[in-house]
This record gives structure tokens, C-alpha cells and sequence, in this order.
């Protein structure tokens, strides 16, 4: 099959982050073929993301979205231990990205933090696939945030 990398997403999310994820991983990834799995929701999730792996796949981004009702927040706690388990059985990288629709009242801005989380998260997928576990080692402690301004370090 070659390389490839995984795009899960949800019809549930009201923001196409599939389509930022794999723009960013086309560009950042030449070469790697994109395998997109769109699901109804979030539990559905773990199950796309596991079958994208098993297709040879290095890694890939799950993005889901989370309504405001505490049902919606039980599924994601449901979704979230499926993607764990997920990557510690294939020891393969699983970057989990959610968009919690209570983070905002206006749809704008829930689509601007949308987009952004999407994007960076996807920019740390690509990375961690190109250079491997320590790629990310520069950034750490820098208080980076997906969807919101960078908080910084505490000095």
C-alpha cells in the first residue's frame, strides 16, 4: 500500500475538520496516501481509527465533536477510552481531537477554534510521523494550545 496516514471524522461535527486535517497533511506528508473514515459520531471513532491502522496506516487523527447534553459528554468519555485502547494495542500513533460545543456560544467562534485545533493537531501528527517520538520534545512545558492562543510557560 505504501505510506499512509488517517483521517477519522464524524458527520456529527457541525466543521469539516476532516478536510483541514488532510490539507495540512497533504502538504506537511508528500507522498503519503490519505485514508479518510467518516463515521456518524464519536463512538464510532475508535472503531474507524483501528481499521485505518490496520490498513498499514503509521498514524492517524480522530476528530469528533461534542454536544452540550451530558449524554453527548458520556459518549466522547466512552469515545476517548476507545482511542486509548486503541493505541496502546497497536502501539501506533492515535492523535484524539474534540471540539466540546459548550467552549463557545457563538458558532463563529466554535468554527474558529475548531479550524485551529484541527490544524495544529494535525501539524503535531505530521511531525511525530517525520521525525519520530521526539519531535515534539522542543515544545514541551511551552503551554501551546489547539483552538485558542498559545498560554506560554510559567518561568
Amino acid at each position: 500500500m505504501g505510506k499512509c496516514v488517517g483521517v477519522a471524522d464524524t458527520t456529527f461535527a457541525r466543521v469539516d475538520m476532516g478536510s483541514v486535517a488532510e490539507e495540512v497533511l497533504r502538504r506537511r506528508l508528500p507522498g503519503y496516501r490519505i485514508v479518510r473514515h467518516t463515521v456518524p459520531g464519536i463512538k464510532d471513532l475508535p472503531g474507524a481509527a483501528k481499521r485505518i491502522l490496520s490498513m498499514g496506516c503509521e498514524g492517524v487523527i480522530t476528530l469528533g465533536w461534542v454536544g452540550r447534553r451530558e449524554a453527548d459528554k458520556l459518549s466522547y468519555l466512552a469515545a476517548s477510552v476507545g482511542l486509548i485502547m486503541v493505541e496502546v494495542l497497536t502501539g501506533k500513533i492515535v492523535i484524539d481531537v474534540t471540539v466540546h460545543e459548550d467552549e463557545a456560544e457563538a458558532p463563529e467562534e466554535l468554527a474558529a477554534i475548531a479550524v485551529d485545533r484541527a490544524r495544529k493537531h494535525a501539524e503535531n501528527l505530521a511531525a511525530l510521523i517525520r521525525e519520530g517520538p521526539e519531535a515534539l520534545v522542543k515544545h514541551a512545558g511551552m503551554g501551546l494550545r489547539q483552538g485558542y492562543p498559545d498560554a506560554g510557560p510559567i518561568k
